[in-house]
């Protein structure tokens, strides 16, 4: 049987995630200010647009999805108040939320063998597959899911410097023993990236459908009830993606499929799935098929 790191260490590791998590920023003030008024219905575009402008890395990353062709706007949106008046505020609600994390997971993690933009396009492409089985299977509110796609695996920025100060411990113990790769993460290290990607949404907080979505989207089985179709959607989205090879690292393939989870979204066929999610992420310039 292989063993985890002693006692002593693991326990240092546990001390020092936990340190990282809180250090981890909040999301920019434009960002929280902007998802205040876009939730209380007396606000208007032009205001909401005004205080994203304020930073303009954020406006640029908003433009850019907002234009993608999975809106299908009939022309170029070229400013913020145009966006939110023709896409709404529920769909805007969730372009800017996935453009602020756009900062945090858009670097390289070794840990996980995840080049730099690797884990940003993994998460755009959970989050749109997620959106579409929403949509077409109505599992659950599209733009929920679509949310929750973005931030999926999230607890991956804090993680990857310990995963890959472990790998070989981990690696050797998914294979030898048979076990998922989160469940050697979290015998090795005492943590796993969906836990810590719980405690960074619940930091942040953002409502507690994200931190369970994060918390369990490997594990949807384990998942409370209340959150369970949005966490069943996203698990099924992340594992059709990740057999794509999209942002796989080195875990991506070490995960398994929960039926459960594919019965209660209403997926008769994963291999229907992947072709439509081909179809979907190869025009959003997210996979190639050379």
């Amino acid at each position: 049987m292989s063993s985890g790191l002693d006692e002593r260490t693991k326990e240092l590791v546990m001390k020092r995630v936990i340190s990282r998590v809180k250090d981890i920023p909040s999301l920019p003030d434009a960002v929280l200010k902007a998802l205040k008024m876009l939730n209380d219905p007396k606000s208007n575009a032009a205001d909401v647009a005004e205080i994203l402008s304020r930073d303009e890395g954020l406006t640029v990353r908003i433009l850019k999805l907002a234009n993608s062709a999975y809106y299908g706007l009939p022309r170029q949106v070229t400013n913020l108040s145009e966006a939110v008046a023709i896409l709404g505020f529920k769909t805007v609600k969730s372009i800017v939320l996935a453009a602020s994390v756009y900062t945090y997971v858009n670097k390289g993690f070794d840990g996980y063998a995840l080049q730099r933009g690797d884990l940003w396009r993994h998460s755009l492409a959970v989050a749109l597959v997620s959106k579409m089985v929403a949509e077409r299977k109505k599992s659950c509110d599209p733009e929920e899911a679509f949310i929750a796609g973005v931030l999926h695996d999230i607890g991956k920025i804090v993680l990857s410097e310990y995963v890959r100060f472990g790998f070989s411990l981990i690696m050797k113990m998914a294979e030898e023993e048979q076990v998922p790769f989160m469940e050697a993460e979290r015998r090795v290290l005492g943590f796993d990236h969906a836990e810590i990607g719980g405690k960074i949404i619940e930091q942040w907080n953002l409502p507690p459908v994200y931190a369970a979505v994060a918390r369990f989207h490997h594990e949807p089985d384990l998942a409370p009830q209340e959150h369970s179709k949005v966490v069943d959607t996203v698990h099924v989205s992340n594992l059709c993606v990740l057999m794509l090879g999209v942002g796989i690292g080195s875990d991506g393939l070490l995960y398994p499929l929960s039926e459960r989870a594919l019965s209660n979204v209403g997926i008769e066929s994963m291999e229907l799935l992947m072709s439509d999610a081909v179809d979907l992420l190869v025009k959003e310039d997210l996979m190639s098929l050379s």
